[in-house]
C-alpha cells in the first residue's frame, strides 16, 4: 500500500528551507521516511542522503554574454555617436578633469619654489573660480606671477 509522503516532503523543505518541489525521496528507503516523525528524524535522513535536495537551475546568461562581446567588438565611431558632445560627457566631468589637472600643474609650480605661497593661493582660486582656461593659460599667469615677483 503506496504512502503519503506530503508532510514529510513539506517539513524536509522547511528544515532545509528549500520549496517542496526541490526535495526528492529514496525509492528503496520510503519505509524509513515514512517512519520519521521528528526534526531530527529528517535531518538525519538527509545527512544519509535518503532525501536528498535538486540542484537550484538558474537563468542562462550565455546568450546575454555573447551579445554583449558582439557589441563591445563595434566600434562607436563618428556615424553612430547620437547627440553632442555635452550630451555624453558631461559639463561638470569636464569642469571636475579640467581642475584636476591645473591644480596638479599649480602644485608642482609651488613645489619648485617657482611661485610664492600667496600666489600659489590667489592662482588656486582662480582655477576653482574657472577663470583659467586650460594649462597653457595657466603657465602664462604662473609666468606673469614670477616676473612680478622679480621686479
Amino acid at each position: 500500500m503506496p504512502v503519503n509522503l506530503k508532510s514529510k516532503k513539506r517539513l524536509a523543505s522547511r528544515i532545509v528551507g528549500v520549496g517542496v518541489n526541490r526535495i526528492r525521496l529514496d525509492n528503496d528507503h520510503l519505509d524509513d521516511v515514512a517512519d520519521a516523525i521528528t526534526r531530527d528524524d529528517i535531518r538525519s535522513l538527509i545527512t544519509a542522503n535518503t532525501i536528498t535536495i535538486k540542484s537550484f537551475t538558474g537563468t542562462s546568461h550565455g546568450r546575454a554574454q555573447a551579445k554583449r562581446i558582439q557589441k563591445a567588438k563595434r566600434g562607436t565611431k563618428q556615424g553612430s555617436k547620437k547627440g553632442r558632445k555635452g550630451a555624453r560627457v558631461g559639463k561638470k566631468t569636464v569642469y571636475v578633469n579640467k581642475v584636476r589637472a591645473l591644480r596638479y600643474l599649480l602644485k608642482i609650480s609651488k613645489d619648485r619654489k617657482e611661485i610664492t605661497n600667496e600666489s600659489f593661493k590667489s592662482i588656486y582660486k582662480k582655477i576653482g573660480g574657472n577663470t583659467i582656461r586650460n594649462k597653457a593659460h595657466l603657465r602664462t599667469v604662473i609666468a606673469e606671477e614670477i616676473t612680478a615677483q622679480k621686479s
